[in-house]
């Protein structure tokens, strides 16, 4: 990482108090000098309160406290408008559960830092793929990343991916008050927005991996949702 480079991972938190040391630790690890900001919807296991205490014992988490569930893609967002307005140049999205392995991070930060407005860790590209799932999640995965592909007629592999790392000009050239999705639509939404305000977005392979602890918040009902969402990005 450069010198002057900013870099700062946004990672939303809900009930990830077993997860949270550990995975903050490994991102430095990795990226030393990065800084966090845990945006946590008022966890009842103790969440925010632990992520406080690290903050308070080291400049490069910060914290920012949500009322209550409000969303993956709100809590984002809000991540997002903080690193604008604190000038970060390089923005990750990244689970707090280990499902998005550390060691990928200085990988996607290179890739963005080399000209991708967007640097995706894809499941679905030559090297990717994932550990500890069942027949039919790969299936669902995989059959609405092709149903998603083909209604907006883009060519990213795994356009559900939610570990990312954005230039942060591209987050300023995006409506931010225009993106109404949450989970996985989320997603899809991002990387299609990226694409069609004309910026290059790159596959990077990672292996994806259940989470360690904790339980999934991932549903079918979830990932149905977003099938939806495509017909509204694609005729609107």
């Amino acid at each position: 990482m450069a010198d002057t480079d900013r870099v700062l991972i946004v990672m939303p938190t809900y009930n990830e108090v077993d997860n949270l040391p550990a995975i903050i630790a490994a991102v430095h690890v990795e990226l030393p000098a990065a800084h966090l900001l845990v945006v946590d919807d008022g966890s009842p296991d103790g969440t925010g309160a632990l992520a406080d205490r690290m903050a308070a014992a080291d400049p490069r988490v910060h914290v920012l406290h949500r009322s209550g569930k409000l969303g993956l893609g709100t809590a984002y967002i809000a991540g997002f408008r903080h690193a604008i307005r604190e000038r970060y140049d390089y923005i990750f999205e990244m689970d707090a559960d280990f499902s998005h392995d550390p060691r990928y991070l200085g990988e996607l930060l290179a890739a963005a830092r080399a000209g991708a407005g967007l640097a995706i860790g894809s499941r679905y590209v030559a090297g990717g793929g994932t550990r500890n799932w069942g027949l039919g999640r790969k299936l669902l995965s995989r059959g609405g990343g092709l149903y998603a592909r083909t209604i907006l007629g883009i060519k990213v592999k795994d356009l559900t991916a939610g570990y990312k790392c954005f230039r942060r000009e591209v987050l300023e050239a995006l409506d931010l008050d225009a993106v109404r999705s949450e989970g996985y639509s989320f997603q899809i939404e991002l990387t299609y927005r990226t694409i069609k305000a004309g910026f290059r977005v790159v596959e990077l392979p990672i292996v994806f991996e259940d989470r360690r602890v904790g339980q999934s918040k991932m549903s079918r009902r979830i990932m149905l949702e977003a099938l939806g969402v495509v017909w509204r990005l694609r005729l609107g």
